[in-house]
């Protein structure tokens, strides 16, 4: 299997485990769960990301499944972080947020929102390494996520904002699968948005939002036709997704609309679409008049969703469509359903003491200023095209290896790029910033956790492998050889590797080492390039790995 049907096959899964029952979504997440092994035994770290928050979403779609997804959401944060993966870190931490969202801890959930969002305000540059469609389909993704965890909690303003951000992406970049998707968030978003202004008496900005719902609702049928979600081909979008059913009979309540209703409330999985579906339902059997049985389809959904804790404000909504059809016939259930409503206004304000937009919105500002802070201070140790540490950082880890003992025997390896001049006078120089980028990233993806790769100038980068012995460390290095022959020419232009490598000596200074891998290099130049030249003693060989390897590197004094 390619990595292109690896990385098909579980946005597949994501849609199957949003859609399907239980049993179908246990196998879902097995079969991701096989995937992800597969991603991870190849290495390719964009891939990994994107199955572990395949394998997560999954999770996340299962009641029962919540707690186990936080360890690989852990892991999902973690990865991101470590290979530079800046939207996917984002969207680890919406993720977060849902998940939270799912046990009733809105104000850490908030909090994992604002830092995804602070991490999404600063000035993006799309991967190259995947093309810009597909960083502006992961861009848009996130964006998503994070806009859900925003409706969820109430916090409309902001998630428009945001599903704005998202409109723009999925308009340069997305397939009927975003779209459809897109619109169908969207849809929810307006009804929930709708309701929430009903509560405080603003009945004429609650139906625009009531009429844009419906308008998009059929926009969705051509989308979702060719989209990833199982469907029926008989049936239309709004008779098969209930948040779209929902949104039609909201605009215009009816006797028409009932049957299709009950319906969608017996196929709704999430609560938010249970919800949705009856009220809606309520208030179109409201609309003719048979009050008591919307009153007692409301009650019967309110108890169903007693424990679920992940639509606070939907919640109170359903509460409050109960209390307010109870009708007058029975004063007792209606002094209870009044009463039940009171309490639960009272405890959302409660919890809501603050304004959550301005939580939010500081939140999100002391993240972005942290995070400023941080990239200020970074970028003293950073090169600024390729994200690698630059010489100063090599000089002080040289120093710093040269007093721990474990780091020894050390190799120092000089790569430099075959073909790149070519480059610049073929193409242009910003072509030829894309290979540098591609290239580190390929180099720092291809050598152990514990290697330091950086950016020595021009297109010569230096490499420190602590504890490895020369033979050893040419085995690395000729992994990254490979990786960057094996590059899409489209990415690579056609670029590809020498590499010089010593064992540093006792009493030799880094300089010199350095200026040894530099001959080595050149020798591996002269040989035709896209290759390795090894140095462990006096003369350049290519291959050298004498037994015994080299003793130790003692630093020599003064330095």
């Amino acid at each position: 299997m390619s990595d292109a049907w690896l990385m098909g096959r579980a946005r597949e899964l994501i849609a199957a485990a949003q859609t399907g029952g239980p049993e179908e979504q246990s196998g879902t997440i097995r079969e991701a769960d096989r995937l992800l092994r597969e991603a991870q035994r190849r290495g390719e770290p964009n891939m990994i990301a994107h199955l572990l928050r395949s394998s997560s979403v999954a999770r996340l779609s299962m009641h029962d499944m919540v707690e186990a997804a936080e360890p690989v959401l852990d892991e999902m944060l973690a990865h991101s972080r470590r290979h530079g993966l800046v939207v996917l870190q984002a969207d680890a931490h919406a993720l977060r947020g849902r998940r939270l969202l799912l046990t009733g801890a809105d104000d850490a959930a908030l909090t994992e929102a604002a830092l995804a969002l602070a991490i999404l305000d600063e000035d993006l540059t799309p991967d190259v390494n995947i093309g810009r469609r597909s960083w502006q389909r992961t861009l848009s993704s996130a964006l998503t996520d994070i806009a859900l965890v925003l409706t969820q909690l109430g916090v409309y303003e902001v998630a428009d904002q945001v599903m704005g951000r998202v409109h723009e992406h999925i308009r340069d970049a997305g397939g009927p699968h975003e779209i459809a998707v897109h619109l169908i968030n969207r849809v929810r978003l307006l009804i929930g948005w709708g309701l929430r202004l009903e509560r405080v008496g603003d009945e004429s900005r609650a139906l625009e939002k009531f009429d844009l719902a419906a308008s998009i609702a059929p926009a969705t049928e051509a989308p979702f036709r060719q989209s990833l979600f199982p469907r029926d081909s008989e049936r239309t979008a709004v008779e098969q997704v209930p948040i779209l059913g929902a949104a039609v009979a909201m605009h215009q309540p009816g006797a028409q609309h009932i049957e299709r209703l009950y319906q969608l409330l017996d196929v709704s999985q999430y609560p938010r679409e249970r919800i949705i579906v009856a009220i809606a339902c309520g208030r179109c059997l409201e609309r003719v008049g048979r009050h008591q049985e919307a009153a007692d389809m409301l009650g019967r959904t309110r108890d169903q969703l007693q424990d679920r804790e992940s639509e606070p404000t939907l919640w109170l909504g359903l509460v409050r469509e109960y209390a307010r059809l109870s009708g007058p016939d029975s004063i007792q259930r209606t002094t209870s359903a009044l009463e039940h409503y009171v309490t639960e206004l009272e405890a959302e304000l409660w919890g809501l003491r603050e304004s959550r937009i301005t939580t939010l919105n500081t939140r999100r500002e002391h993240e972005r200023l942290a995070r400023e802070h941080g990239a200020i201070a970074r970028q003293a140790l950073q090169d600024p095209l390729t994200g690698l540490p630059n010489r100063r950082v090599l000089d002080e880890r040289l120093r710093k290896l040269a007093h721990t003992p474990d780091a020894h025997p050390l190799t120092i390896a000089l790569v430099d790029l075959d073909g790149f001049k070519e480059v610049n006078d073929r193409h242009s120089h910003a072509e030829g910033d894309d290979v540098l980028r591609v290239v580190a990233s390929t180099l720092r993806d291809s050598l152990r956790g514990d290697d330091l790769v950086t950016r020595y100038g021009g297109d010569e980068f230096v490499v420190l492998l602590p504890g490895a012995p020369l033979h050893s460390a040419r085995l690395a290095l000729i992994r990254a050889v490979n990786a960057v022959e094996q590059l899409p020419r489209q990415l690579s232009r056609g670029v590809t590797l020498s590499v010089g490598a010593v064992s540093v000596r006792a009493e030799e200074s880094a300089d010199q080492a350095i200026a040894r891998a530099d001959t080595a290099m050149y020798e591996a130049k002269r040989a035709g390039g896209n290759q390795i030249w090894t140095t462990p003693g006096g003369g350049a060989n290519q291959g050298a790995d004498p037994a015994g390897g080299d003793p130790p590197w003692v630093p020599p004094s003064g330095t």
